[in-house]
């Protein structure tokens, strides 16, 4: 085997398939503009090299002869960290050849235990908890209510309940107001006779909830309402119907007890948020298995609760429709880099820049801003992130820092349309809305305007924000493309599955490639001293050496994929404007996806799927369940009320002002903790039902417009605010230049802040000083 194998790799070295930059020896380096780059020094990273051996001694080519045994041997320096989440420390390890470890890996080892014991405790609690309480189920009774027959029945109560849950399903509008004018409405009532003998409470307990109906809805919409029980005793529940045109409503009707009462759901909902958030932050885990372990809480607190949904339940809760975005857009991205397309654009991009790194910097994301105002930001970022990664490889800059900005731009750029960012997708479709006269163009208009004045600030607070931090790599090129293909040997290693003996060699191998580059890095740590200059003076002899090595490397199927993505990107186009188009953004990214993958006639289909960001598409389905869940435990509901609370304190005079303004701040605020689609459909019946209500006697648009600015741009502030921040940081990731929680805190919390701000500034003008409502 040791001798097939060697001829196996003797073969692979004149004939490798292996990118250039994987193909590189230690006696002549060939280190070219295809390597991609890696920004962090060793010393920023935690890494240490010192060779196993004297660097003259031993050379790469000599590390390569040798027998697979001892490759063998040394691959089990990394298995100890294979396939287990890193901080930032534990990847300074990554990288270490096997020398012996410092005083330090003895306090490491015994935080790494405590970690691991300690998330296993929680995960077998959280286990044993969901296992405990059945899925009890909901039953659900078929009624028909008319002005003239109305339901009633008396439900016993539980003696560990705290409060009862009322659902309706039907031609039901979700989120109607509170106080119903001439609309035909349906009216449940919940009463509840106190214990005998009470003195402090009265003698039974009413709560009234009016629901509107639309008997033109084809399709049944399901809501909820939980009401206190304060006693022990039997509820009566009535349910009447408000008629006009139809003489009788169908609905289904099913009522469940909890255990828990609302603040203490809301309690047990911000400790999980919370808790998710300090594993992201300080890197625990990976945000994945954050987002895994937040789930799995939440679903714990619900099962003791008394709500434990089922697996279908839970299954509904993802969003498949932005799932299938993701996945089709990976997949026309994937086949597209194969063709040196995203190299080609980074030429352009550094040849309409003159060399010069700051108006390159703005432009991509003045115009990434614009594009994400047509398009979904996550489909922006999709295209955008390929392209400024290269893009910074052949700049020598910290693709991290561009990044950034980039995605932050994208934010702020989707909030100019009624198209470019979901919560304002929710708010112009909802019809009561329409009814007031906030329609597509209108909300356009106004947005767009809010905007260009956010962008005028922002590009001004980003180069104010950079302006101490040096975007270009502090070493020379040659040492960090070496530093980044030590990573992505030892990565590649690692993706090795031991699973026989052919594949231990191999991966043996790998490893000891990556000891003989840390060996070849040792002495050009000590060779190269320069420093690179701010600007690149020669810029024109530059571009012409770029333009010979970075070009189209397959023209035909370039062509293909820019008709398929031309394709995608006008359905994207038609879908929100034509109403004959009768697919949504995941069919649209679906279907052009097979397009592609017939017409590239792709054979190798797994070289694809492993350009996909499957740790990515998990993250989303693993936060559409936790915020599900922490909706189900009313945390978002009680936001929405406590804001209603605060506007209605305020005096007449001056309550739109204070409502605009809590509204841009708690929106921008909650945007940034939890997902900003379930937090603005709930927004959305709150707000109406303060407009509505004649003691507070505001105006709706005004409001929207707050909850849109704040929505949208309040994604800025923390990494998993934004869907769009998600997939960059994915991206970056699998290129090799990832972007932890805290560095993306640091440029975009002040970035959110002042585009709020302004965003804040714009609405007080136009609709307190001016009078536009």
């Amino acid at each position: 085997m040791d001798r097939d194998f060697g001829s196996f790799v003797a073969e692979h070295r004149s004939h490798s398939p292996v990118p250039p930059f994987l193909s590189c020896r230690s006696r002549e380096p060939r280190f070219t503009e295809n390597t991609p780059l890696l920004s962090n020094s060793l010393q920023e990273m935690g890494l240490q090299c010192p060779p196993l051996y004297h660097p003259h001694l031993i050379s790469a080519e000599e590390s390569w002869d040798t027998s697979s045994v001892e490759w063998e041997g040394q691959s089990l320096l990394g298995s100890e960290v294979a396939g287990s989440s890193r901080s930032a420390s534990e990847k300074g390890d990554l990288l270490e050849g096997g020398p012996a470890r410092p005083r330090l890996s003895k306090l490491r080892y015994c935080v790494r235990w405590f970690r691991v014991t300690g998330l296993f405790v929680f995960v077998v609690v959280c286990s044993i908890s969901f296992s405990l309480y059945p899925d009890q189920g909901k039953f659900w009774q078929l009624l028909a209510v008319s002005p003239l027959e109305s339901y009633s029945a008396n439900i016993s109560s539980r003696a560990d309940s705290k409060l009862l849950q009322v659902d309706l399903a039907g031609p039901l509008v979700a989120g109607g107001p509170s106080r119903p004018g001439r609309e035909e409405h349906v009216v449940v009532e919940v009463t509840q006779a106190n214990a005998p003998g009470s003195r402090r409470q009265p003698p039974q307990v009413t709560y009234n909830w009016t629901v509107l109906l639309n008997p033109q809805l084809s399709e049944h919409v399901v809501v909820s309402r939980t009401f206190e029980v304060p006693s022990r005793e039997s509820v009566s529940l009535s349910i009447r119907a408000a008629l006009r045109q139809t003489p009788v409503v169908p609905l289904l009707v099913a009522h469940q007890y909890l255990r828990a009462s609302v603040e203490a759901q809301v309690t047990i909902a911000a400790i999980i948020l919370a808790g998710v958030y300090v594993l992201i932050i300080f890197e625990i885990v990976h945000r994945t298995l954050a987002a895994m372990l937040g789930s799995l809480a939440a679903l714990a607190a619900l099962a003791v609760t008394g709500d434990r949904p089922s697996l279908t339940h839970v299954v509904e809760w993802i969003d498949f429709e932005t799932l299938a975005l993701l996945f089709g857009m990976m997949i026309l991205v994937a086949i597209s880099s194969e063709t040196g397309f995203f190299d080609y654009c980074a030429v352009k991009a550094y040849q309409l820049s003159r060399g010069r790194v700051w108006p390159m910097i703005f432009m991509l994301c003045l115009f990434a801003a614009v594009l994400s105002a047509f398009l979904d930001n996550v489909t922006t970022s999709l295209l955008f992130t390929p392209v400024t990664i290269r893009l910074c490889e052949v700049l020598n800059l910290d693709p991290r820092q561009v990044l950034i900005a980039e995605v932050i731009f994208t934010n702020i750029g989707g909030a100019a349309t009624a198209i470019g960012d979901p919560p304002n997708v929710i708010i112009v479709s909802n019809q009561e809305l329409r009814k007031m006269g906030l329609d597509f163009a209108g909300f356009t208009a106004h947005m767009f305007v809010g905007i260009c004045f956010v962008l005028l600030f922002s590009i001004p607070l980003l180069r104010l924000l950079y302006w101490n931090r040096k975007l270009y790599n502090k070493e020379p090129s040659e040492i960090v493309e070496l530093k980044h293909e030590i990573l992505v040997w030892r990565l590649t290693a690692q993706r090795i599955s031991p699973a026989s003996r052919e594949e231990t060699a191999v991966r043996g191998l790998l490893l000891g490639k990556v000891v003989a580059l840390q060996r070849l890095l040792a002495r050009r740590l000590h060779t190269f001293h320069r420093q690179i200059s701010q600007e690149d003076k020669n810029w024109e002899t530059n571009i012409q050496e770029l333009q010979k090595k970075h070009r189209i490397s397959d023209r035909i199927l370039l062509a293909k994929c820019l008709m398929v993505l031309g394709f995608v990107i006008l359905m994207f186009f038609l879908n929100s404007f034509v109403p004959g188009v009768h697919l949504d953004l995941g069919w649209i990214a679906i279907l052009g996806a097979l397009w592609l993958l017939i017409l590239a006639d792709i054979h190798d289909f797994e070289i694809i799927l492993h350009r996909v960001e499957w740790a990515t598409l998990l993250f989303f389905a693993a936060l559409f369940v936790l915020m599900e869940a922490l909706a189900h435990l009313h945390l978002i509901e009680y936001v929405g009320e406590q804001t209603a609370l605060l506007i209605k304190m305020v005096p007449e005079d001056q309550r739109l002002a204070a409502a605009i303004v809590l509204v841009v701040w708690v929106s921008a605020v909650a945007s940034s903790l939890i997902d900003n689609i379930p937090f603005t459909a709930t927004m959305i019946p709150v707000l109406l039902n303060l407009s509505q209500d004649p003691e507070v006697s505001l105006p709706a648009p005004p409001l929207m417009y707050a909850l849109a600015l704040g929505a949208c741009l309040g994604g800025n502030g923390t990494l998993i605010g934004a869907s769009a921040n998600v997939v960059c940081a994915g991206i970056a990731e699998q290129h090799g230049y990832g972007f932890s929680f805290l560095q993306f805190f640091r440029l975009g919390f002040p970035m959110m802040v002042v585009s709020c701000t302004v965003g804040m500034c714009y609405l007080l003008v136009v609709h307190v000083v001016m009078g536009w409502n």
